[in-house]
């Protein structure tokens, strides 16, 4: 394995090509030359149109919804470049699809963010660089570097230039036991203290609100978690916030997956604003007035331009 390449190229699946231009833009370069189609009975074909010879590529592709045919996608190109002798071959990745089945809940499941680590390292990426993965441990599935993003300090840095940080009423909600340390950070960020919704999950995409942690009342309250799936846990959260007696409800999210009924839940919800990174392209008929997109394109671009120049990525996140 070449451990770096000549010259930096960012190629894109179809999952989201303004995001991989966005990169490209700030990086001072082009989203390379390739297509991703299918052949009549419905198998993902690849073609490479400018050599990749010794280059140092990088391929972005979140694989959200299409699921797996963003996966399928992003493993072809990986071996597309990797037969065309790539000098190294980064998956960019901002939304790992697959990461929720990361251990064994109950017998006989299955855990595959450990399989689609595998399969990324079978194809021949040499690393992959995401952001807010759904379990921290999902880093040691891999074999192969995996540079770890987040999208907590872009999320804070709009509260931040909102002067949320200059108020005395601000509390960061955690929408489950499991997102406390991510809700603690943030709050740190914006001098707030935190409050903690304590649920039960009797089958998946369903979430009970079972006790609130913390003062909310008359309180300017900000639920922080990494993804919105069918916003089951995030609505649920907010109207029981509101029964409790908290004056507004703003959330926030990295990856805004939206299915099923989210986007009714959310519309129909006490929610006053809900900011999103763009990790997943949301096409415009899932636009709602209540929402705000920020883009993770400058942090992919300057984690790029990191790897590519081999310096440290976790200095990204330390001031």
């Amino acid at each position: 394995m070449i451990t770096h390449g000549k010259n930096i190229k960012i190629f894109a699946g179809n999952s989201h090509p303004e995001l991989a231009r966005q990169i490209a833009d700030i990086l001072g370069t082009k989203v390379g030359d390739s297509k991703v189609s299918t052949f009549s009975d419905g198998e993902i074909s690849v073609d490479i149109n400018e050599t990749v010879r010794g280059m140092d590529v990088f391929i972005v592709q979140s694989t959200n919804d299409p699921v797996n045919d963003n996966l399928m996608e992003l493993l072809i190109m990986i071996d597309a470049f990797k037969r065309a002798s790539a000098g190294r071959i980064t998956a960019v990745m901002p939304y790992y699809g697959y990461a929720r089945q990361d251990r064994k809940a109950k017998a006989r499941d299955p855990i595959t963010a450990k399989l689609v680590a595998d399969i990324l390292t079978a194809a021949g990426a040499d690393r992959v660089l995401t952001m807010d993965l759904h379990a921290a441990q999902i880093q040691g599935y891999f074999n192969i570097p995996l540079d770890h993003l987040l999208g907590a300090p872009i999320l804070a840095k709009y509260f931040i230039q909102k002067e949320f940080d200059k108020r005395d009423d601000i509390v960061v909600v955690s929408p489950d036991l499991g997102s406390v340390t991510r809700a603690r950070k943030f709050a740190d960020k914006l001098n707030a203290s935190i409050a903690i919704i304590d649920k039960r999950r009797p089958k998946a995409n369903v979430s009970e609100v079972m006790n609130i942690i913390g003062d909310i009342e008359g309180k300017t309250v900000i639920l922080v978690d990494d993804m919105i799936d069918t916003a089951g846990t995030i609505t649920n959260g907010a109207n029981a916030l509101m029964k409790r007696g908290a004056k507004e409800v703003y959330a926030c999210c990295t990856h805004a997956v939206l299915s099923g009924p989210a986007i009714e839940r959310i519309k129909d919800s006490v929610i006053k604003e809900l900011i999103m990174l763009n990790t997943i392209n949301l096409p415009d008929s899932k636009m709602l007035d209540k929402f705000k997109i920020l883009s993770i394109a400058p942090v992919f671009a300057e984690a790029i331009k990191r790897i590519y120049e081999d310096v440290s990525v976790s200095k990204l996140f330390e001031d």
